[in-house]
């Protein structure tokens, strides 16, 4: 592989339409730190590919110019665990890291079947097993769930909807071999729960996940992953969006599965 040469992260959308540490960590109470650093796949990992499959088709008709948008309030575009094929080089190594952390870093880490579908898509083989049941511990746990405002089941209180998005800005390859890669991702992550009500808000952060790849079964996949802060840009004089401005927002743009 020719792993050194400097390339430009792109953005690419799904074709129509597709997680575990490698999501986004969300500030939260300091009793819950530690698990959220535990779930960083979840929300930073978080992030990916795994629900990247392409080919999800708009139902509406655009004939129907004066009738509002069907949405789906945090649906992202696609349906399925990612699909499988990332290149056996440098730009595969990075596409798959930037595509794994949207899905790990995604609400659907807090659906039991759901999260199972992510790690079994995105973990290399060896350590799915031992990552899943980690995973499942710090999910279940009802305290951590509690203190980011959901019921023991991961669900958000009526009237109020879950944000758990990641969204890739850059990625850099720090290391590689024939058969295995390390990758930085620097992306940012909305968290939280919107709605009038809310005692947590949507937030924005800003996280570097470093992942370990290796090429098993003709694929990236993970092995292990460490995450930090930042870098962090200087915010704006932006006003904050009201309760409602954000959960209309939430709801009328599906966030993606298919980071690059």
């Amino acid at each position: 592989m020719n792993l050194g040469d400097d390339h430009q992260t792109r953005t690419r959308l799904p074709d129509g339409g597709g997680d575990v540490y490698g999501g986004a960590r969300r500030a939260g109470r300091s009793s819950s730190r530690s698990l959220v650093t535990v779930v960083g796949v979840v929300v930073l990992l978080i992030a990916a590919i795994a629900f990247a499959n392409r080919g999800g088709d708009d139902s509406s008709s655009a004939s129907e110019a004066g009738d509002k948008p069907k949405t789906s309030s945090t649906a992202p575009t696609g349906k399925h665990p990612v699909q499988s094929g990332f290149a056996h080089d440098e730009q595969g190594a990075q596409s798959a890291a930037a595509n794994y952390a949207v899905p790990l870093g995604s609400d659907g880490m807090f659906d039991k079947t759901r999260r199972h579908e992510i790690v079994n898509a995105v973990y290399a083989p060896e350590v799915a097993s031992s990552r899943q049941a980690a995973l499942d511990g710090a999910y279940s746990n009802e305290e951590f769930l509690a203190n980011i405002g959901l019921d023991k089941n991961g669900r958000a209180p009526k009237g109020q909807t879950f944000v758990s998005r990641v969204i890739p800005v850059g990625t850099k390859l720090t290391a590689s071999s024939a058969n295995s890669a390390t990758v930085e991702v620097w992306y940012t992550s909305l968290f939280g729960l919107s709605g009038g009500d809310s005692t947590n808000p949507v937030t924005e952060s800003w996280y570097t996940t470093t992942y370990q790849l290796t090429w098993s079964n003709n694929d990236w996949k993970v092995t292990d992953f460490q995450q930090k802060d930042g870098p962090v840009p200087v915010g704006r004089d932006q006003k904050a969006s009201t309760a409602d401005d954000m959960t209309k927002a939430i709801e009328e743009y599906g966030g993606f599965t298919y980071a690059r």
